[in-house]
């Protein structure tokens, strides 16, 4: 076999440099000064010479990529840094080079810009998932400092799925899929829909290739047949318009084939049955000629019932403005149109980019510059919020593909918030305070609860106190990411607070209990103590080690006998009385730092075990797990005596406050004969001794005569169970009540 021609090489080679070479870009830099196009070409060298003998898949030079990126961004009209950093955006990666060299080499901003798209590939982690969700963490957060960084990591994306092909088959879906939930998702998110159907058809295309085929030419077929029809549109939509001296641009238009495809997946159509294939964009000088268009349409055709929005006197969430109806077209062919002016067709299309693309004309630019600025300053927010890059990522992935609710506020200011938001998140929307302080909601004037979702047109104003404090609960129904961060990190915050009291207040009591009277204390002379201390335990602060304490991560008793030996240096010694007295009766009577149990609602570092589930009057005991807080278990329950037999050093004493602040529950079993009625006399029973029913459970004999009925009720200490249970007893049908207490074969 002869090798290949020789005259075939030198085309190809010819193709490969003019790819590869700095005219094909220079061509769509005429919107830069002189200057700056030098500062682009000397980036260009020095990432040409980076990537010196890298291929992409496609035997083209890798320098190709990086230049289409840039071109990319051209596009868009971004500024001289972003060029660079997008001819630049693989050399910290693939070559080796470092942040300093393109800090001395090109300044800065366009070092912080490459540093904010570089993967972080170099660091270990423990899976590829968080390794990912570190990476978007980084990229996400430059974006909000940085928008430039997005739109570069979009281009980059963007021929990275236009080459796919080249790519191996192993990689299609994890990249497509990358693309269809991530990429595109932001790219709407910012308004650059033109990207953000282009990923979405790309990413079809390789995640579905079979189904991508057969749409492709089912579209095609039909494209044929209504190619008329749509100019037919086209010209009586113009001579309508032209008849009342407007002046107006038409486009006909097509929808993705990703968007098709979804129409018949969630809808479960046939192609046949997508009758809304096509559209038309209408542009027009203004907003006012925008409205009288729309009536001129709707005289032309007949509009569709239901199908009509306005988006330009409520933009989207991202910027876009835009009138959409759907009319009844020629044979009966619904044709969606897009009515807007040229300022809103830019900013449809190009969203945040639309602020470089308007720089020549800055009066123009209404908000454009604005765009996505609410949601990228959320982004920091949360970031504030959440260290956990996996925690982050999942906070923001509920803020990426939202449906928009436009709700008012009492002042009639527009509010747009994720479909299914509620009136805690619309409450963190306005300000993290007035989430952190929300006890109520009022929704069109009446009072509703927290977890009500939010419809289109509703105002809803917030009722807060100074007192109140983020609930737990929220967590379960909240929608928005910023809301969600919020609320953990405060639960986080607060459970950290009181660990570390609990924690102070347990290593005082194995204190008491080494004859010391009391902890020292916070003054410049007792530091070095705590500071010997902490080095001790190898805690970053005094803090952390109480909260280490609280926590159950570290034994009180082993740090009081550290800290005695410390006090002895100093001269002070354990008081003999105070320790005998301490030892001889720690069995009778609790100790002065002992903790005593009032089951405030927000002490979450104190938990009640619901193996066995303790309420006031009952003999108690506390075991201080690792790492899950202070347990209150009964002093009989079968599982604190296996913990007890086990791990006894964990054990401290506890005792009921005075005066509780809350119910508790506890478990109840009801014995009755089975009929008509029964449980609502059981319920009826409950009510009337002033108790709740938090939970029911039966067993399933409905054929049987005796039934039994498991309840978890709410109530203030164990006279108030036992006026229940004799309420229980007197009720007809009712054989026997008894206290679900725990056996020695049930577990924990």
């Amino acid at each position: 076999m002869s090798a290949v021609p020789p005259a075939v090489e030198p085309p190809v080679a010819a193709a490969n440099a003019a790819a590869a070479s700095f005219a094909a870009l220079e061509a769509k830099l005429d919107y830069l000064e002189a200057a700056d196009v030098d500062l682009v070409r000397q980036a260009y060298r020095f990432a040409d010479q980076a990537h010196l003998g890298q291929m992409r898949g496609n035997g083209e030079p890798y320098i190709t990529h990086p230049i289409s990126v840039a071109g990319q961004c051209a596009e868009w009209k971004l500024d001289a840094q972003a060029l660079m950093a997008a001819l630049l955006h693989d050399t910290l990666e693939d070559c080796g080079v470092a942040k300093s060299d393109l800090l001395q080499q090109f300044g800065p901003q366009v070092a912080e810009l490459v540093d904010g798209l570089t993967k972080l590939d170099k660091l270990q982690f423990t899976t590829r998932e968080e390794n990912q969700a570190e990476s978007f963490r980084k990229m996400l957060l430059a974006m909000a400092r940085d928008v430039r960084v997005i739109l570069i990591k979009l281009a980059d994306r963007s021929h990275n799925m236009r080459t796919m092909g080249d790519m191996p088959r192993s990689k299609w879906r994890r990249i497509s899929t990358e693309t269809l939930e991530i990429y595109a998702p932001i790219a709407h998110r910012l308004g650059l829909n033109q990207t953000y159907r282009e990923l979405q058809d790309l990413a079809f295309r390789y995640l579905k290739p079979w189904r991508y085929s057969v749409l492709l030419k089912a579209i095609s077929r039909a494209r044929q047949r209504r190619r008329d029809l749509i100019q037919k549109v086209q010209q009586d939509v113009q001579t309508a318009l032209a008849s009342t001296g407007l002046q107006a641009h038409t486009f006909g238009r097509e929808k993705t084939l990703y968007s098709i495809y979804r129409k018949m997946d969630d809808k479960r159509l046939s192609f046949a049955q997508v009758n809304d294939l096509y559209g038309v964009r209408v542009i027009l000088a203004d907003t006012l000629h925008c409205y009288t268009a729309l009536g001129l349409l709707h005289q032309l055709y007949k509009p569709v019932p239901g199908h009509f929005k306005d988006y330009i006197a409520i933009p989207k969430i991202n910027g876009y403005q835009s009138l959409h109806t759907t009319l009844v077209g020629p044979a009966n062919i619904n044709v969606e149109f897009q009515i807007r002016t040229e300022t809103m067709d830019l900013v449809a299309e190009s969203g945040v980019a639309a602020h470089w693309l308007y720089k020549s004309n800055p009066g123009d630019v209404g908000g454009g510059a604005e765009l996505g600025t609410q949601w990228l300053q959320s982004l920091l927010d949360i970031q504030r919020e959440t260290r956990d890059a996996a925690e982050f990522w999942e906070h923001i992935r509920v803020d990426l593909t939202p449906d928009e609710v436009y709700v008012f506020t009492p002042r009639g200011q527009i509010m747009a918030l994720p479909q299914g938001a509620t009136t805690v998140d619309y409450a963190y929307a306005i300000h993290s305070n007035v989430g952190d302080h929300t006890i109520a909601a009022k929704v069109n004037g009446e009072q509703v609860p927290l977890r009500t979702e939010l419809q289109n047109g509703d105002v809803v104003e917030i009722i807060t106190a100074p007192v109140s404090s983020p609930n737990p609960a929220w967590l379960g129904f909240v929608r928005t990411g910023r809301a969600r961060s919020r609320i953990r990190h405060h639960l986080k915050s607060l459970k950290q607070n009181e660990s570390r009291e609990l924690g102070e207040k347990l290593l005082a009591q194995a204190l008491r209990a080494e004859g010391m009277g009391q902890l020292p204390g916070n003054e410049a002379a007792d530091r070095p103590i705590w500071d010997k201390l902490v080095r001790f335990t190898g805690s970053r602060s005094r803090d952390d080690m109480l909260t280490d304490i609280g926590l159950g991560k570290r034994s009180a008793g082993l740090l009081a006998k550290r800290l005695v030996t410390l006090l002895a240096a100093q001269g002070i010694k354990p008081d003999a009385l105070l320790l005998t007295r301490e030892r001889y009766t720690a069995h009778e009577h609790l100790s002065q730092g002992a903790v005593i149990l009032d089951g405030a609602p927000d002490n979450i570092s104190i938990k009640y075990a619901t193996c066995c589930r303790p309420i006031p009057g009952d003999a108690v005991v506390g075991y201080l797990g690792r790492g899950e807080g202070l347990v209150v278990h009964i002093e009989d329950c079968a599982v604190a005596r296996r913990l007890l037999h086990k791990d006894a050093e964990r054990f401290i004493t506890v005792s009921w406050a005075d005066e509780p602040v809350r119910a508790f529950h506890a478990g109840v079993l009801v014995t009755v004969v089975n009929g008509k009625g029964v449980l609502a006399r059981v319920a009826t029973a409950i009510a009337s001794a002033e108790a709740d029913i938090v939970h029911l459970g039966m067993t399933d004999e409905a054929a049987q005569e005796a039934l039994e009925l498991r309840f978890v009720i709410a109530v203030r200490d164990h006279a108030h169970l036992d006026a229940v249970l004799r309420a229980l007893r007197r009720a007809q049908s009712v054989l026997r009540a008894t206290r679900i207490v725990p056996t020695t074969t049930q577990s924990g």
